[in-house]
């Protein structure tokens, strides 16, 4: 199973963010759902009781796409790293704002992008294996170049 580089990142991501979110919840006893301004889990990030949620959903998802199969483990992570990306990106533009729902800080930020790109980096580049139509595609052109010499 862990031959895989999707399935692992999937299965190691997926549990670390599925612990990151229960672990916030003690930073977050007296902190609103959705409050802009959160408490500090491990003293660096912030965090609201929304974004331990939305951590542990992600990481639930990572973790079920990677011990389902190589082909939804790929899809999963490319789609929680381009969620998470997003988080990162847009977080710099929302802080200190009232649209910052999910209290993230600078710490948040950096996790939300260096896990984005590792999970798009691994699912756009790991096992990737020609179609079909690809290889037909590569046939005939292999055919027709030897045709004409």
């Amino acid at each position: 199973m862990t031959s895989s580089l999707n399935r692992m990142f999937g299965i190691v991501l997926g549990a670390l963010f599925l612990l990151l979110g229960l672990l916030g919840f003690t930073a977050t006893g007296n902190v609103g759902f959705v409050a802009t301004e959160g408490g500090l889990l491990l003293g660096t990030f912030e965090v609201n009781p929304m974004l331990n949620v939305v951590y542990m959903l992600l990481g639930a998802a990572l973790l079920i796409g990677g011990v389902a199969s190589v082909r939804a483990a790929k899809i999963v992570n490319g789609t929680v790293g381009g969620i998470l990306l997003l988080m990162g990106i847009i977080g710099f533009f929302i802080v200190g704002t009232e649209f910052n729902y999910l209290a993230l800080n600078t710490a948040d930020h950096v996790l939300n992008l260096v896990t984005g790109v590792a999970l798009l980096g691994v699912a756009l580049a790991a096992e990737r294996r020609a179609t079909p139509a690809m290889t037909t595609t590569a046939q005939k052109q292999s055919t027709y170049t030897s045709d004409t010499e």
